[in-house]
Order: C-alpha cells, then structure tokens, then sequence
C-alpha cells in the first residue's frame, strides 16, 4: 500500500502594503454606509491618524502630497499616530472626501488597484493633474466624479 501523495503548494508571500491599503478601502467602504449626519460626526470626531499612512501607500503619494492633500505637515500627522490622536477636523473632512470619490472609482473601474492606480497618475481631462490631489477641495473632487461618471458611460478620460 501507498501513502497518498501530498502536494505541498508554496504559500503566497504577504503583500506587506496590502493590509494598509485594506485599511483605507475597508474605510471608504464603512463610510458610503454611513448617512450624512454619522459622516459629519465621524469628520467632526476626527478619524484615526493612521489613515494617512493608509492613503499615502495606497495611492503612492510622496510625502509632500500628504501634506498638501490632508493641510498637516507630515510630523504633525505622524505624532497624531504616535499619540493615538484622531486627526483634526479639515484632514478629517479631506480623508472622508477622498474616501468617496475613491469609492466611485472603485465601482466604475471594478477593481480597487485599477482605481488606485487611475486616482493617481496625471489625467489629461482634469488638467494634467492626478485626481487624487484634486480631492483636496469639494471643487476638485466634483470635477473628479464628473471624468469618473462619463467613463462609466462610457466617455473618454
């Protein structure tokens, strides 16, 4: 009699970024159930510090980006980490504002690397700029979702 045969498949190597890129689209995703009035607690509570990490790796952003996306310097953001601290009201307002038009790429492109990957490279139809750093204003991010509902339509941007 034989001993059944095991065949032993090689384990697949974690992603260390993948479980920070987890945390910002497990928070885009908790967020779009929320109803306004919980959205703008949660923003005026601050949400946690850690997030930043989580929107700088998932869309590769430098960090003078971060700076300039969340309106903190990045020492700023990073004792708020250290200290368990939730980040102000304006970074706040940006994480939840960044989280939604990130939400919509995701539904359009059915994929959270491929709409990572569009929010972040430059966009002719938005002025050459990438659409993740548009989000550092509610204009910026309407021009955003505008490009993102005409390529659900099937427009070109």
């Amino acid at each position: 009699m034989s001993a059944p045969t095991v065949i032993s498949r090689p384990g697949k190597k974690k992603d260390p970024r993948s479980a920070v890129t987890a945390l910002f689209w497990d928070f885009s995703a908790q967020r779009g159930a929320l109803n306004e009035s919980e959205r703008l607690l949660q923003i005026r509570q601050g949400v946690p510090a850690k997030l930043f990490q989580a929107v700088r790796v998932t869309f590769d952003l430098q960090e003078r980006s971060v700076a300039a996306l969340l309106n903190a310097s990045i020492s700023t953001l990073e004792r708020r980490v250290r200290e368990s601290k939730p980040l102000d009201v304006v970074a706040s307002e940006r994480l939840d504002r960044i989280a939604d038009v990130s939400q919509l790429a995701e539904e359009v492109f059915e994929d959270r690397e491929a709409a990572a990957s569009w929010m972040s490279r430059p966009n002719k139809a938005l002025g050459g700029a990438a659409p993740i750093m548009l989000c550092e204003t509610e204009i910026g991010a309407k021009q955003v979702r505008r490009v993102l509902h005409a390529l659900e339509w099937g427009g070109a941007a």
